[in-house]
């Protein structure tokens, strides 16, 4: 009997470690395949946006199999039946092509064009930093197609949430704005020269 429940017990044992370590597996492959990616076509040589189908390779990984295929992309439905190759840039490296991954890495060591107050941490899920067109329109950078970010990239300048929003008032309530010209203090803040007009209904900062 004693010899009966030692051997129940490591099946045990060893069935609740197989599950842990596939759950891990799952896990860990769910997270490195998860979220939008930017790549090059291979057909087009221009950049694409793709999903990966990161449920379903988790659902595989759980039983030790491999499968990595994509769930969308931007290229689509014309393009469905392709044979995803765009694939070995994702496989090669998975976190370099990630949407957030690349604006990350765009937008830091800038400063907004605005204020030029240097970028920190992104906010991903609130206060979303934009970017100027060279006509100078504001629009957020998750407004953007992800597929064109990269030629957008190459021509807008980078501007706050802060000033984003005083632009966005700024545009649709001319009539209630006065522009003003602003220096840097002797603490390297804004404030307003001493020739500028009185402030109006709503002031807007600007550098000078």
């Amino acid at each position: 009997m004693v010899f009966f429940n030692l051997i129940l017990a490591t099946i045990i044992v060893l069935a609740a470690g197989a599950v842990v370590f596939g759950s891990n597996v799952a896990l860990r492959t769910y997270l490195k395949y998860r979220g939008e990616r930017v790549i090059t076509c291979p057909e087009t040589q221009k950049a694409a946006a793709v999903h990966v189908n990161a449920n379903k390779a988790a659902r595989q990984a759980l039983f030790g199999k491999s499968y990595v295929r994509l769930d969308q992309c931007s290229r689509w439905p014309e393009r469905q039946n392709c044979g995803q190759e765009c694939l070995s840039q994702v496989n090669a490296d998975p976190a370099a092509c990630l949407v957030w991954n690349i604006v990350d890495q765009w937008y830091k060591g800038k400063a907004c064009a605005y204020c030029q107050k240097p970028f920190a941490n992104i906010h991903w899920h609130d206060r979303h930093p934009a970017l100027m067109a060279p006509d100078h329109n504001c629009v957020q950078w998750n407004e953007v197609a992800p597929e064109k970010l990269p030629e957008v990239f190459e021509s807008y300048l980078p501007v706050c949430w802060n000033c984003y929003i005083a632009e966005t008032f700024r545009r649709k309530n001319a009539d209630k704005v006065l522009d003003r010209t602003w220096e840097r203090g002797a603490g390297g803040e804004y404030i307003p020269k001493e020739d500028s007009a009185a402030p109006a209904a709503k002031d807007i900062r600007r550098a000078s």
